[in-house]
């Protein structure tokens, strides 16, 4: 039976890439990538020459049924984003689930991602979280940070840099200036920083630089959480 495999890949460091991975990415007939692109660079790296082709956001509920084909003919099928686990916050749901639907077998390749990264890095609670991914930009997006305000447990979102702030000063702004937070930026990378203390204090740093860049990773604690 044919078989679509999940695989993650590196968030920063390319030297995360495991080597079921690799085997796994020799074996099959044929891969879909975020980005062909950026996913060339790792496939490279790493000597490994197969068919690609691109699944990304905007095209990924046509390309499912371009995979389902692939796999009714008997090819077996890897899909990676640009970094981390394909399917969280990354396309990969809509074809994991018509494989199910469909009668074909799905493996994992588990690696690297930035939630848990930045979740066992922070030194906050993580018996417990809520994971929001990225917030909405407009519509409802008030709403869920109130909702991560009013939070009793860990929540951990994905934020960019340009947004990094505002973000903060809405939580700051719904009683929250007392809340243990640690933003994890450029996890695995060679800046790769922790700002962990209390939303009032990291607020203040991030508003007096000049700017802020790369892969951001906020983890707030629950709103009764202190040290």
């Amino acid at each position: 039976m044919a078989t679509l495999y999940v695989v993650a890949t590196p968030i920063g460091n390319l030297g995360d890439f495991s080597n079921r991975a690799v085997e796994i990415l020799n074996h099959v007939d044929q891969i879909a990538c975020e980005d062909t692109r950026t996913s060339n660079v790792l496939l490279k790296q790493y000597k490994i020459h197969k068919p690609t082709f691109s699944f990304h956001q905007h095209n990924e509920h046509q390309k499912v049924e371009h995979m389902m084909n692939l796999l009714e003919s008997g090819l077996n099928i890897a899909i990676i984003s640009d970094a981390g686990m394909p399917g969280i916050s990354d396309p990969g749901f809509l074809a994991v689930r018509a494989a199910h639907q469909n009668g074909y077998r799905v493996e994992v390749i588990p690696g690297p991602d930035a939630l848990t990264t930045a979740l066992a890095a922070s030194g906050l609670p993580s018996d417990r979280f809520i994971f929001e991914g990225f917030l909405p930009p407009k519509k409802g997006r008030q709403s869920r940070i109130k909702s991560i305000s009013d939070s009793e447990i860990t929540t951990i979102i994905y934020e960019s840099p340009h947004k990094l702030v505002r973000f903060l000063e809405s939580l700051h702004q719904m009683n929250s200036s007392d809340r243990w937070v640690c933003v994890a930026r450029e996890l695995t990378k060679k800046f790769e920083e922790l700002n962990r203390g209390k939303l009032s204090d990291v607020l203040t740093d991030y508003k007096k630089r000049e700017s802020i860049k790369g892969e951001i990773v906020v983890v707030i604690a629950g709103k009764n959480y202190d040290e």
